[in-house]
């Protein structure tokens, strides 16, 4: 009887701290981890958490674009705010990734005016912070960047990107072979870590006898992008897997077994393996990340080192008895790194014979850009009547493949409809299902035998406004007979981004086709030049505030102008492209000519230099409000608004609250600060980041250093969204 009433007595106490357990864990709250006001979304791998916004988000630093759904680089909090879910003092909200969208709208809601997006490869919506029902969330946010920025209550985890494999103590290694570096892939997401297959070791072999004993690697978070496949191919998990290869390799057996490369890449059909020569690689299925899958973000292209080993083992044989190398793989050149689309001519008036030079230029181009997954891709589209895809971006990844492709290509023939072809590039060619990439440069080259049958400018414009460089190769000409029925004259020079030449080649014959290719692929690859083409030229309404008080003088005033004049001359200027308005102040404020006044470069010019010296104090908040009313409220709503303000001196007024102001109401604002100009104020005034938009120069006489940095920040500011 005592031994079962001591055994119930057990058993009430099991039941009673088994409920005790279960009530505790049902009382458990989900930890919330907390966000700072400047997180971005697409730097949060999570595809859905819970997180804490603090207090002060209410900010114009904090960009948003977009109005309900918005665009993966908005302030997660400041969309919070946006949407109505939080207030400025904070909160807890859920954040769920979407897909990118083809237009994010901006709106003036809740104290924050979001901007608008013409596209981004993401989206993310913002609801409540309640918990749904059946879903686990994270308690510690995982960040795409090197280094994760500060989490509250939890740890800030530092990447680091190679370890060398450590034996475990009274591991036994032998000494000829070297303890090899492992590269592991691990992605900083919630996708598990692959198991090592075990691996049996033989004890002899037949020149030389040898205990291994497993060693455990020591594992370090490598981050990498995504080329095209999700599996991930697991390292061999100890020096014991080398090992194993080799006494393979030895006893002769497998022979052409490849070796599972360790590489950064997602894939490794395309590296050679070894003992079996040269493989041919064939075409990646896609270039693109998925936008459904953020984890993708948090991935970075890390190059393959050509003619390296993985293993680099050490037999004292002397038998010849070593696997033969990987042979390297060329990933293309990153130094030019573009997305490129050949537009051929197929026209019936272009000839079998030129139609085969025009190929045979197109290898030589594929050849010389040395086209790689790290580098240029290339497409071609062959236009005649109706443009049609030869390849787009992704079908071939190497130079060999993409010359054996196109020496395939047969003439369509039709008409030369170089409009059309636009057209189909603009709406069709650059789209993620195709291979573009996003970050890199959208360049179409167009090859035009003769004249085109149809009307250009128009359908080149709308390509230029999407974001795509536009190069014109032209050969020969219209012959008299021609000429009566051209319908565009000086097509070339509406088409192309500006009439300098720089995108546009003519050349006289096509036996001297050859000779350009070098040239236009050095232009092709010059991504700097390609962030100033016409595209970030022709729609923005540029406002110059200019400061008249004493301290300038009458000789520094016309250094200011001059400088007012250099970067004006770098735009488009027309009513319906850039557009240039100037006011000057002091303690009050002139509109010396609105955005509608001139609407030629050489007018603007002339205004410029009729500018008189004012003299007077310094109000620069006045001066800034004054701008806003009588300049940008009446800028046209399709065009970006920029303000550039020179002062050289502290204002006597507060220039914080009207340049804030102005920020909330869509003006991109540059401060250039000379002598005297107070650092805090022109922070105040100049849009985030300031580094970008603030600059400050001792002398008058240095001035036009800052034309090309303006100019160039300008227009990577337009073009730093991908085209998806």
């Amino acid at each position: 009887m005592k031994v079962i009433a001591a055994a119930l007595a057990l058993l009430l106490t099991c039941t009673l701290a088994t409920k005790e357990v279960a009530k505790k864990n049902k009382k458990s709250k989900l930890y919330v981890p907390q966000i700072e006001c400047d997180i971005k979304a697409a730097k949060i791998i999570n595809p859905e958490f819970i997180a804490k916004c603090p207090s002060g988000c209410l900010d114009t630093k904090y960009r948003v674009y977009g109005t309900d759904i918005y665009a993966s680089f908005s302030s997660v909090c400041g969309a919070a705010i946006h949407s109505g879910i939080i207030d400025k003092s904070g909160g807890k909200i859920l954040v769920q990734k979407v897909a990118g969208q083809s237009g994010y709208k901006g709106s003036y809601s809740n104290g924050i005016q979001s901007l608008s997006l013409p596209r981004w490869r993401e989206s993310f919506i913002v609801s409540e912070g309640k918990p749904k029902k059946g879903v686990q969330y994270p308690s510690t946010l995982e960040y795409s960047s090197v280094k994760s920025p500060s989490v509250k209550g939890g740890t800030s985890l530092r990447r680091e990107y190679l370890t060398t494999a450590a034996p475990l103590p009274g591991t036994k290694i032998v000494t000829s072979l070297p303890k090899p570096t492992i590269m592991t892939t691990e992605f900083v997401s919630t996708v598990p870590k692959p198991t090592a297959v075990p691996t049996t070791i033989p004890t002899t072999l037949t020149t030389k006898a040898m205990t291994v004993a497993t060693a455990k690697p020591q594992h370090a978070t490598h981050k990498v992008r995504d080329i095209g496949s999700s599996h991930i191919h697991p390292a061999y998990s100890s020096v014991a897997a080398v090992a194993s290869r080799q006494v393979q390799a030895v006893q002769g057996r497998s022979q052409n077994q490849a070796f599972r490369s360790t590489s950064s890449y997602a894939s490794n059909r395309n590296i050679p393996r070894a003992n079996a020569g040269i493989q041919r690689q064939e075409p990646i299925a896609s270039f693109r990340k998925p936008a459904s899958s953020p984890a993708n973000l948090a991935m970075e292209t890390d190059l393959w080192k050509s003619g390296s080993s993985i293993f680099e083992t050490d037999f004292s044989s002397k038998e010849d008895l070593v696997p033969k190398p990987l042979e390297p793989v060329s990933q293309g050149n990153p130094n030019c790194k573009v997305d490129l689309s050949f537009l051929i001519d197929g026209s019936w008036s272009i000839g079998k014979r030129r139609f085969q030079i025009q190929k045979q230029f197109l290898k030589d181009v594929a050849q010389a850009l040395d086209v790689g997954i790290a580098g240029p891709l290339m497409g071609i589209i062959q236009y005649g009547d109706d443009p049609s895809t030869e390849f787009n971006l992704k079908t071939y990844s190497n130079s060999k493949d993409l010359k054996n492709a196109i020496e395939k290509i047969l003439q369509k023939g039709g008409l030369s409809n170089v409009g059309r072809a636009l057209s189909f590039v603009n709406k069709n060619f650059f789209d993620d299902s195709n291979g573009n990439r996003g970050g890199a440069p959208n360049v179409a080259i167009v090859m035009v035998d003769g004249w085109p049958t149809d009307k250009v400018e128009e359908a080149s414009r709308l390509a230029r406004e999407s974001g795509i460089n536009i190069f014109f190769v032209t050969i020969e000409g219209p012959d008299e007979n021609e000429k009566q029925n051209v319908i565009e004259p000086n097509f070339v020079d509406k088409a192309v981004c500006r009439t300098n030449g720089y995108y546009s080649i003519n050349v006289p014959s096509w036996f001297s086709l050859h000779k350009i290719v070098q040239p236009l692929v050095k232009r092709v690859c010059d991504s700097d030049r390609l962030a100033c083409s016409k595209t970030c030229l022709n729609s923005a309404d540029i406002g110059f505030i200019i400061d008249g008080s004493s301290s300038v003088g009458t000789g520094n005033f016309r250094t200011i102008l001059q400088f007012v004049a250099n970067i004006s001359k770098e735009f488009e200027i027309s009513d319906t492209d850039t557009r240039i308005g100037a006011v000057q102040y002091t303690y009050e404020q002139r509109l010396e000519f609105s955005f509608d006044k001139y609407h030629t470069k050489q007018d603007v010019l002339n205004a410029i230099k009729r500018i008189n010296y004012w003299s007077g104090g310094t109000s620069t908040g006045a001066a800034i409000n004054y701008a806003f009313e009588q300049l940008f409220s009446k800028s046209k709503p399709n065009k970006r608004k920029i303000m550039i303000l020179i002062t050289d001196g502290r204002s006597y007024d507060d220039v914080r609250g009207p340049a804030t102001a102005a920020h909330h109401n869509g003006v991109i604002a540059y401060s250039i600060g000379i002598a005297w100009a107070a650092q805090d104020e022109l922070e105040a005034i100049a849009t985030d980041p300031d580094r970008q938009h603030s600059f400050f120069v001792d002398e008058f006489d240095s001035l036009y250093r800052f034309v090309p940095r303006i100019i160039q920040n300008i227009c990577t500011e337009f073009n730093s969204q991908p085209r998806n």
